[in-house]
């Protein structure tokens, strides 16, 4: 579009493409919002290019003065977000000035202007970003890699290798890393709703993700914790390894399960934990090394397994509600 325009007046293409390449913005709203900055940065970026090139002419000097003052400039001014635009504008007029200085100023800034433009115009109403289902899919990502991770991290809780403690640790920083880009699609989408209409139904489904991602803000938090509990394995008898083994397998499967439905076993295990937790340290530290301490690697475990729980029953209930939620105002019952 930004071509065509250029070539239908007879005007450079060059400049008005390469602002439109990098004007182009993650919502409509920072369109907006940095348009208003571009402009204005555009502006003194072709008006020191015309000022150097007419003191010093087409040289190495006037380019790297153009550029260094540019930057000065838009900096003094608070037009950081025009930056960018305003340098390459300023730097690639240099080579193609005309005999008239004015009617070359004013040449690109308007293409610059018309690339600002199509760029806003095509972010805001042809292709406005619609992040959801991407959210969406990051979601169900990040819940089954969490399962994934939690079973690594309990499979190896009695290891030695420092080699798995690191693959262990390199799989955590790719969840949280995956977690933080979740989140920014997220507010990028709260933006996107500020200029663009969106349904009640929308609303209720992206509500929906956003509760699901505080709750796997926590299970992110106990993963984080557990990975660096310290155990032997002579801390544990062959019947607590099970244990904890069935138990993170109920929990893998919670977490991937969409509507994260929790069974009976799974309950029935927790009880079995939550009564070692409040045995274990008499039975495995008390009596065996006459040593007490407040919280041993043991009981850390358990703490951060059971509190692992609580959050998939608050990620049950929550899924249970909304689908009642959903039922009754898209689904009315018609007898």
């Amino acid at each position: 579009m930004t071509a065509l325009i250029c070539g239908f007046f007879n005007l450079p293409i060059i400049f008005a493409v390469i602002t439109a390449i990098v004007t182009i913005e993650h919502t409509a709203a920072d369109s907006i919002k940095k348009a208003f900055v571009r402009f204005p940065a555009s502006a003194i970026g072709a008006l020191l290019a015309t000022a150097f090139y007419g003191m010093l002419g087409k040289g190495a000097l006037t380019f790297a003065l153009v550029a260094m003052v540019t930057i000065a400039v838009c900096h003094k001014l608070k037009l950081d977000d025009g930056i960018l635009v305003a340098t390459i504008t300023a730097t690639a007029m240099i080579p193609d000035f005309q005999d008239h200085y004015v009617v070359s100023f004013f040449t690109r800034l308007g293409t610059t202007s018309i690339g600002i433009i199509i760029s806003t115009f095509v972010n805001f109403f042809l292709l406005p970003p619609n992040y959801s289902p991407m959210i969406y899919k990051n979601i169900n990502g990040l819940y089954n890699h969490a399962g994934l991770l939690l079973k690594r991290i309990i499979s190896e809780v009695t290891a030695e290798s420092k080699e798995k403690t690191r693959v262990i640790q390199r799989s955590y920083r790719q969840l949280t890393a995956h977690l933080e880009k979740t989140n920014q699609l997220s507010q990028y989408q709260r933006e996107e709703w500020k200029y663009h209409r969106h349904s009640e139904e929308e609303m209720v489904a992206f509500q929906l993700s956003q509760r699901k991602l505080a709750a796997f803000q926590q299970i992110a938090y106990h993963l984080g914790n557990l990975q660096y509990v310290q155990t032997k394995a002579s801390d544990f008898t062959k019947e607590e390894k099970e244990l904890l083994l069935a138990l993170t397998e109920e929990f893998t499967k919670v977490l991937s399960d969409p509507t994260h439905s929790i069974n009976e076993r799974q309950f029935e295990m927790v009880n079995q934990l939550d009564d070692a937790f409040w045995k274990w340290k008499e039975d495995h530290v008390v009596k065996q090394t006459g040593y007490r301490h407040h919280l041993p690697p043991q009981t850390i475990l358990i703490y951060e397994l059971l509190c692992f729980h609580d959050v998939l029953e608050e990620l049950q209930n929550l899924s249970e509600k909304q689908e009642q939620l959903v039922k009754k105002c898209y689904l009315p019952d018609h007898s």
